[in-house]
């Protein structure tokens, strides 16, 4: 019979290699498969034995396929009275296209009829179809203009394995990728030795372990599983079955007297349990290691041994670049300590891997887990020792870099860290700047937010996992090397978590390009998109609880506030924390302003300037801004501190026309707090772009005119060459006052163009 065994694409020439140990013979190596041919045992042998297949065909027919019609009736063509009992249920799981069969759903339905009308043709009753759960699965893939028919032999994949994983019953990593990355790195010959070890690293190392831990035991991949694709194919030959699994049951029995004497070492960014229920009981040398708090436990369990060091970091996405940083920190440590013996495989999605680690692979093997490329990486230490450069910190920790000049910014995070932190808890202030740019080679920003002691997360849906660190990385100059660069960024990930005192997995990454504004509508229509998103996956209606936290968002405190941040939508939070200042600013005038103290704010973001004048005592509230995410996220802000009613209006609108039609109605505000954006071309605007250097005039002319008699407008804006036409304003009896200098607040002193502030008064 002719078979074959599905893999990802990648790791064909792995799959080989396993299927010719098992004894099978005439392999042929395709992409995404590997091809076949032997006896119903070479079939079982590869369902019970493989970690790396996905499924197992046996192949009915090769048939053409270049239109429906053909398709039809080639797969009328097989005895199918042969394959299938009537009393059995069956379901076609079709995969490819071509120029005539463009829709898989379709090609499936096609291939069901055509069977189901042989069987009727022939007088054997009609089988029931379930899709859910088949007793048999038919197989169709599409070529060109042919396509293979057979019987998918696993039923569900192979790498769901019927044992329940270590840690859980979703493995941070699937099982047949955790044996792909044991196999490049040599793990099957290495664990035959005795007293062999395997230290995994990875966000959550579990089906690292599971694979490792079966594979020194002998035990094959698939004795677990309860039910099998071919128990219901009328082919399946329940003795030969029985005797291949019986005969991995003694090997099983036999490997088992190995686990003993094997140490299998993990450690994650997660807590892990040390007794957790293992399908290999009898191993005793599970230890598990939390690298944030137990790196010196596992420095001294892991020391000296000749091991093989397993590196998942596949499972992190961009947005875990601190995570990321955090593992190879880590890692670069532990290769100090282990045996210059040991040998090192890892599996990443960065296509820099090597030269994060300063590390050749002599052996690359890349393959797709998904939509997304990732690459295994192998080596000896020996060959390829890893260069690190210890930093010590204060508090007896130690981290482990790449560069060794990265030491100069440990010192200096460690000094702006230790005096904005005083400042803070003497100003009472939650969130605030850390560093910014202090060093031209580290050219980051970061900011910290303390959770809200306001109020709690949990009463709104959140997880109160915080103190958070947002880092915004600017571009580097053009004649640094992206690679250099990328590797001071990886290095300063590295050492936040351990002087801040913030889990990596707290940590955004933010990357910011130098270009002309730098508005907080950068990226703005991603944020709305972002925010609309969070609120759907809240699967709440319009008049939902307009107080529940949005996916990825926290609660913060500032100035006897509360406000919804989020670190996961574009590159802003929703709270600027230059302009905490200038926020409370707007407190003080509004508290001063003649009755009846109303409020106007416009390009209104997230509405934390109406919070303050709300709390300043505005009697009137009105919350302009083009976004209706954004105003949502306003409506939340004023909800949960207090400030609901009527009085409080929210409307939608494009700010420049809407400025001009309210100055021909009789609405008037006693204080106008006005933050526009550097440049915006949203879609929504009723004209092609607003530029604020162009526009300014006319909007500041426009804005003036809302002001009720002796009021004022406190305006702000974040471009840094920005040149008020003071002339032309004149010309239109507007006069600002500049009081920028006010209104930086000292964690943003070395940067003093990071806002101007003006007041704006008509006369």
């Amino acid at each position: 019979m002719e078979f074959f065994a599905t893999c990802p694409a990648g790791l064909e020439r792995l799959l080989t290699q396993e299927l010719r140990s098992l004894g099978l013979s005439q392999l042929r190596p395709l992409r995404g498969q590997v091809s076949f041919e032997g006896d119903l045992r070479d079939a079982y042998k590869a369902c019970l034995w493989s970690r790396l297949a996905s499924r197992v065909i046996a192949v009915l027919a090769h048939i053409p396929a270049d239109s429906s019609d053909a398709l039809y009736e080639g797969v009328s063509s097989i005895a199918w009275e042969d394959e299938i009992s009537p009393h059995k249920t069956f379901a076609v799981e079709a995969h490819g296209v071509n120029d005539n069969l463009r829709n898989t759903q379709f090609t499936a339905l096609r291939t069901k009829d055509a069977v189901l009308d042989r069987m009727r043709a022939h007088s054997c009753g009609r089988p029931q179809i379930d899709t859910a759960d088949p007793d048999v699965s038919l197989f169709v893939r599409l070529g060109r203009k042919r396509a293979v028919v057979g019987i998918d032999l696993a039923g569900e994949a192979l790498f769901r394995r019927g044992t329940k994983p270590p840690f859980g019953s979703k493995p941070s990593l699937r099982h047949d990728y955790a044996a792909a990355l044991l196999e490049v790195g040599g793990w099957y010959r290495r664990c035959r030795r005795e007293e062999e070890s395997i230290f995994a690293l990875s966000p959550c190392a579990d089906s690292l372990l599971f694979e490792a831990g079966e594979e020194a035991g002998d035990r094959a991949a698939g004795l677990g599983r309860q039910t099998w694709g071919f128990e219901g194919w009328l082919r399946h030959e329940a003795t030969l079955w029985d005797d291949l699994c019986e005969e991995a049951r003694r090997r099983a029995d036999v490997g088992a007297s190995h686990l003993p004497s094997l140490r299998l070492i993990a450690a994650g960014l997660h807590p892990m349990q040390e007794d957790m229920p293992i399908p290999f009981e009898a191993c005793q040398g599970v230890r598990c290691f939390d690298l944030t708090h137990d790196m010196d436990r596992l420095a001294a369990a892991a020391a000296g041994i000749d091991c093989l060091m397993a590196c998942d970091l596949s499972s992190l996405a961009q947005t875990d670049m601190a995570q990321e940083a955090d593992l190879l920190a880590y890692l670069r440590q532990a290769a100090q300590v282990v045996s210059p013996t040991s040998d090192f495989v890892t599996i990443s999605t960065s296509t820099d891997i090597n030269e994060e680690l300063s590390f050749d692979g002599t052996d690359r093997l890349e393959t797709l887990m998904g939509p997304s490329q990732v690459f295994i990486c192998h080596g000896s230490l020996q060959d390829h020792p890893f260069p690190a450069a210890d930093i010590p910190l204060k508090g007896g920790r130690d981290v482990f870099v790449a560069l060794p000049q990265s030491e100069q910014f440990a010192r200096r995070l460690e000094k702006a860290w230790r005096l904005r932190r005083r400042w803070a808890q003497q100003e009472d202030i939650g969130c605030f700047r850390a560093y910014d740019a202090d060093l031209p080679d580290y050219a980051l920003a970061i900011d910290y937010y303390q959770p809200s002691q306001l109020l709690k997360e949990r009463d709104f849906g959140g997880n109160g996992t915080g103190p958070w660190a947002v880092v915004s990385e600017y571009a580097a100059p053009k004649e640094i090397k992206p690679s250099t660069a990328r590797r001071r960024l990886f290095d300063a990930l590295a050492i936040l978590p351990r002087v801040m005192g913030v889990d990596s997995r707290n940590i955004y990454v933010k990357q910011r390009m130098r270009s002309k504004g730098g508005s907080q509508y950068a990226h703005g229509e991603s944020q709305a998109k972002a925010a609309k998103r969070a609120q759907m996956d809240r699967g709440k209606s319009k008049g939902a609880d307009l107080a529940s936290l949005p996916r990825e968002a926290h609660l913060v405190d500032e100035g006897g506030l509360t406000f919804e941040v989020n670190f996961g939508c574009g590159l802003d939070t929703g709270l600027f924390l230059d302009t905490r200042d200038v926020r409370s600013l707007v407190r003080e005038h509004i508290k001063r302003a003649p009755d009846p103290k109303r409020f106007l704010n416009l390009f209104a973001y997230t509405g934390s300037a109406t919070c303050y004048a709300a709390d300043g005592g505005a009697k009137a509230t009105t919350t302009v801004d083009l976004s209706r995410p954004y105003l949502q996220w306003a409506r939340r802000n004023m909800r949960r501190n207090g400030f609901v009613g009527p009085q409080h209006s929210y409307v939608q609108a494009d700010i420049l026309p809407w400025a001009v039609q309210m100055r021909h109605s009789p609405n008037r505000w006693d204080l106008i707090y006005l933050d526009p954006p550097s440049f915006s071309n949203s879609s929504q605007m009723a004209s092609s772009s607003f530029d604020l250097q162009r526009d300014h005039v006319e909007l500041l002319i426009n804005v003036s005119r809302l002001l009720s008699p002796h009021a004022l407008c406190i305006f702000c804006c974040n471009l840094r060459k920005f040149k008020p036409d003071i002339a032309a304003l004149a010309k239109a009896d507007v006069s600002l006052e500049d009081i920028s200098d006010e209104t930086i607040p000292d964690d943003f002193k070395r940067n003093a163009r990071i806002h101007h502030c003006y007041l704006v008064r008509h006369s």
